[in-house]
């Protein structure tokens, strides 16, 4: 009797030793697979996050080369007009501008919007240890203001440059897709592109046969008279379908009149003249325009001659002044938006 006691116990302790191997094993095999899975799905994120962040560098070709920009900046910095005015008609507040040309510090058409935003020097001479105190995570330059510190620039944030100051359509597009924004910068340029039809449109209906109307680009200095051939306002006058006189058409910033003998080569069909208001400046407009030969040009003759205001015309260099010079002409015209 004991002995079968005996054996009866024994075989249920083997039953219990092999129960507690196998469950052992299984739970082993389990918390295995449980590994697996997790360094699995670690291993994944892990790559998910390594795309996404490269995924997010671009790299944005400019006139200083290429640059990596990780992301949509914050904090940007814009060292020529029409850069601030670029960003200002996206919506975007710069943490640091450079000084106005003139209606300094800041020109009155972006002075609302720009109020409070420091200024970090002059276009032509940027105070790099002011944009280092910004904490700027870009900056947008020229190449024609800013090539010689552009590696500084580059030192403190990245950075992106335009050729010139006053491809006012160029530096929108540079704007939107270094703050990755382009979608918000095909809308700027869209809509100039409905006002410039809608201007084409209203234009040809009113002058008929005497559109498109040669147009002169003069500015009075001190000492001298300019005509303006390639430049901000030239580009905006080519853009609405104004033709330039053919002695105007070199592909040069213009000419600089020295001489009164030398008012017929200004002649065209009307005349858009912008000056700094100076005593002298003032002085050197009279005397040319009281001169005879002045009378006999063709806008002088058909009273169409306009002064505008400078900044709209030539100092603002961007996609808001442009349309300040677009409504300026409008009016001019006699048209109706």
């Amino acid at each position: 009797m004991l002995r079968k006691s005996f054996l009866a116990l024994l075989t249920m302790l083997l039953a219990s030793v092999i129960l507690t191997a196998c469950a052992t094993d299984d739970s082993t095999n389990d918390n295995d697979a449980n590994g697996d899975s997790a360094a699995e799905e670690k291993e994944t994120a892990s790559k998910e996050d390594s795309n996404g962040k490269e995924a997010s560098i671009r790299v944005i070709k400019h006139a200083m080369g290429e640059t990596e920009i990780e992301g949509t900046p914050e904090r940007v910095v814009t060292l020529y007009q029409g850069a601030t005015d670029a960003a200002v008609a996206m919506g975007i507040k710069p943490v640091g501008i450079v000084e106005s040309w003139v209606e300094k510090p800041v020109y009155n058409y972006l002075r609302d919007d720009l109020d409070g935003v420091p200024i970090v020097g002059l276009e032509t001479q940027p105070n790099l240890e002011e944009i280092a105190k910004l904490d700027p995570d870009l900056i947008i330059a020229s190449k024609l203001r800013h090539e010689e510190i552009y590696e500084k620039l580059s030192q403190i944030a990245p950075t992106v440059a335009h050729e010139t100051v006053y491809e006012f359509k160029e530096t929108v597009e540079l704007v939107g897709e270094a703050m990755n924004m382009a979608e918000k910068a095909d809308e700027v340029l869209a809509a100039w592109d409905n006002r410039v039809a809608d201007f084409k449109t209203k234009v040809q209906k009113k002058l008929g046969e005497k559109w498109p109307l040669n147009v002169g680009l003069l500015n009075f200095r001190a000492d001298h008279a300019r005509i303006y051939f390639t430049s901000f306002a030239g580009i905006v006058l080519n853009d609405l379908g104004f033709e330039r006189p053919e002695n105007q058409r070199e592909d040069v910033w213009g000419i600089k009149l020295t001489s009164k003998e030398s008012i017929p080569e200004m002649n065209a069909d009307i005349f858009y003249i912008f000056m700094s208001d100076d005593e002298a400046v003032h002085q050197t407009y009279e005397e040319w325009t009281s001169h005879p030969l002045w009378k006999n040009l063709d806008a002088v003759k058909n009273d169409q001659v306009y002064l505008v205001d400078e900044v709209a015309w030539n100092m603002g260099g961007g996609i808001l002044a442009a349309n300040l010079m677009l409504d300026d002409i409008y009016d001019r015209l006699g048209l109706e938006e």
